[in-house]
């Protein structure tokens, strides 16, 4: 049965790399705002797991023929800053610029939704939705400093303005909750769709190199 990452982030599939899996990268293209637009009044976990099973469905039609026993997962993480407002990716230095100023001191929620479908001889066989939410207490960079993170293009990308992993990594004082969901991608809420779906995670480790 083959992995499928319905996803472009490279931190998500480096988590994955380094926790035995090899999956198959397939980039789903959702428009993110007309998914959301289409939700009367979500909350910010309906919106992130809403947002997630839309990319994941989004692929079967592109892989079911090439891989018709797969999972497909498929994430988004969004930040619920300090004063209420839900964020995702800022998208230019000026936003990400206010996002700093505003979380610099503070805590926040990181959600992140996941959803899996599973296909069987091509067919989708089973679906499972899920979400969590880690705090992510924030540092307080110095002008220069934020110059510096902003002008690497690092947090315009990303969900919230920051990385746990990257450049960002300077200025976050810790993070209370599962630390891979804060890189993307949850290993235990993933384990536990997982197995609802009927797939136990072991069977889709890779062999490990020996050499």
């Amino acid at each position: 049965m083959r992995f499928v990452l319905a996803s472009a982030s490279s931190a998500r599939l480096s988590v994955l790399r380094s926790a035995g899996i090899e999956p198959l990268v397939q980039v789903s293209g959702v428009d993110e705002d007309a998914v959301a637009a289409a939700l009367p009044y979500p909350s910010p976990a309906e919106l992130v797991s809403a947002l997630a099973q839309a990319k994941a469905e989004a692929v079967v039609a592109d892989i079911a023929a090439a891989e018709p026993n797969a999972v497909i997962v498929g994430c988004d993480s969004m930040l619920l800053m300090a004063h209420g407002e839900i964020v995702g990716k800022p998208g230019t230095r000026e936003a990400a610029a206010k996002r700093w100023a505003q979380n610099a001191g503070t805590s926040g929620e990181l959600l992140t939704g996941h959803a899996i479908v599973r296909l069987q001889d091509g067919e989708i066989s089973a679906r499972a939705q899920g979400h969590l939410s880690t705090t992510v207490r924030f540092g307080e960079p110095t002008e220069a400093e934020l110059d510096a993170y902003l002008e690497t293009g690092e947090p315009l990308h990303v969900a919230g303005g920051f990385t746990l992993e990257g450049f960002g990594g300077w200025f976050i004082e810790g993070v209370d909750g599962d630390p891979s969901s804060v890189l993307g991608i949850s290993l235990p809420l993933t384990r536990k769709l997982l197995a609802e779906v009927g797939v136990s995670v072991v069977t889709l480790w890779s062999p490990p190199n020996t050499e």
